[in-house]
């Protein structure tokens, strides 16, 4: 059979795999993209951009709910259906333009994931292809439980999806999926349970501001069983019935819906990475600073499926232009992360950047934290928000921010200034010295300093 021959082949859609395609195509590079899934990638067709179209409608429903009897006379009416439609309007039109533009670039499409045959060699649809460098970014999916019944298990995809919601959810695992999808659905009327394995929510999150979300939570109705075991999945007529252990015993319950939100991984477990000598690890492809797979120097791989770092969308846009500079030019350019702030669009919102409180005292002699509670300040009370905390900590010696944490309305923009400064190393009395706007959210931070 006759190979064909590309001098880039890439395997991944989203923002990762087509930045690296469209960088290498207009440098005249023979380039082919494969993807198993509709072209655009996860954060486009599923994921962050249609999850914050149906968070924009929760926080109406939330709003509206906090300034009831203060000038919101009714509260506003969930129309599911009409809201999926919206939804489409930011979805549906991705993969054909996606397509389109590459097709444009003169660059090869396949639909279906290539399998590694040697180093640099592919099957794919059939075909045999041949690569001098090929490009891991297949992102990630969401962890197979081993139980029985896991068939019967929804993901977060098939949440935004759904043409009508059930009167009962069960959400299995409480980290940032979980507990961001738990939210939207008890705000559309829903009765939501979360089953989570470990002592609480949002590991990777400040602890305090993590317990006070975990309260909000439940004052929102949602139910959480901690220090619990899925043993198995039954499928009724009409609902689930969930089996789990606590403590020993055992319990069922059922719910109209089950999903899978215990996390994810790095998608490599159909590519056959063993015969192309391509090192990788439960944190996903493995490479040095130039985003060059360990193992296999005609690899690279960078967006959500690379061990290099976390699995954020703006992330993967800086390591796909990492390694097309260094396709293009032979390793000219070794990757510098630099700080990533994270968010949980829960409402509140629960955003993080730089150290964690304990991280800063293992570090550092001398440390400032603060922490309170802002909920009696301007912008709190004007649209009687309950929820509005923050931590900031602080190098005593130099006046530098190590870490901010905040857990509130608009928590996702504000941290994004937290960030910045720890990146450009302002001290505290820098960034209060700022005239930032007034009254906003962004001018609170000079006061939580």
């Amino acid at each position: 059979m006759e190979k064909k021959t590309f001098d880039v082949f890439i395997i991944g859609s989203g923002v990762a795999g087509r930045t690296v395609a469209e960088a290498c195509a207009k440098q005249n590079m023979s380039v082919a993209v494969a993807d198993n899934r509709a072209f655009g990638g996860t954060c486009a067709n599923r994921g962050c951009d249609p999850k914050k179209v149906i968070l924009g409608v929760t926080e109406a429903l939330e709003l509206s709910k906090h300034l009831q009897g203060k000038g919101i006379a009714e509260l506003p009416i969930l129309n599911w259906k009409t809201l999926m439609q919206f939804k489409k309007t930011f979805t549906g039109h991705i993969p054909q333009a996606v397509e389109q533009k590459l097709d444009c670039l003169g660059i090869t499409l396949y639909h279906q994931t290539p399998k590694f045959i040697d180093e640099n060699t592919l099957t794919v649809e059939g075909k045999t292809v041949e690569a001098k460098k090929i490009v891991i970014a297949t992102g990630c999916v969401p962890r197979t439980l081993n139980i029985e019944g896991r068939s019967h298990l929804k993901t977060s995809e098939d949440f935004m999806e759904m043409k009508k919601l059930p009167k009962r959810m069960v959400f299995l695992g409480a980290g940032y999926i979980g507990m961001e999808f738990a939210h939207m659905a008890a705000r559309c009327g829903v009765k939501v349970t979360v089953i989570e394995h470990g002592t609480s929510i949002l590991k990777p999150f400040d602890a305090d501001l993590a317990s006070e979300l975990l309260e909000t939570s439940k004052a929102l109705g949602i139910k959480f069983i901690f220090n619990a075991e899925i043993s198995s999945l039954e499928k009724l007529t009409k609902k689930y019935r969930i089996h789990y252990t606590k403590n020993g015993d055992k319990y069922t319950l059922k719910a109209g819906a089950v999903f899978n939100t215990t996390g994810r991984v790095p998608a490599v477990g159909a590519l056959d990475l063993e015969k192309g000598k391509v090192a990788y690890s439960k944190a996903g492809v493995v490479c040095n600073a130039f985003m060059q797979n360990e193992t296999n120097p005609n690899v690279y791989a960078c967006g959500d499926v690379s061990a290099h770092g976390l699995p954020l969308s703006p992330l993967s846009g800086i390591e796909a232009n990492i390694v097309s500079k260094n396709i293009i030019k032979a390793n000219v350019e070794k990757i510098e992360l630099p700080v990533i702030p994270s968010v949980v669009f829960t409402l509140p919102n629960l955003a993080t950047v730089g150290l964690q409180e304990e991280e800063a005292k293992s570090r550092y002699k001398n440390i400032i934290v603060n922490y309170k509670s802002a909920t009696d300040w301007y912008n709190a009370k004007r649209i009687n928000t309950p929820s509005y905390t923050y931590k900031v900590i602080i190098n005593e010696r130099t006046d530098l921010i190590l870490g901010a944490h905040i857990l509130g309305p608009h928590a996702a923009e504000t941290i994004n200034l937290f960030a910045m400064a720890i990146q450009k190393k302002m001290t505290t009395q820098e960034l209060k010295a700022m005239i930032f706007t007034y009254p906003t959210w962004a001018n609170d931070i000079k006061s939580m300093l």
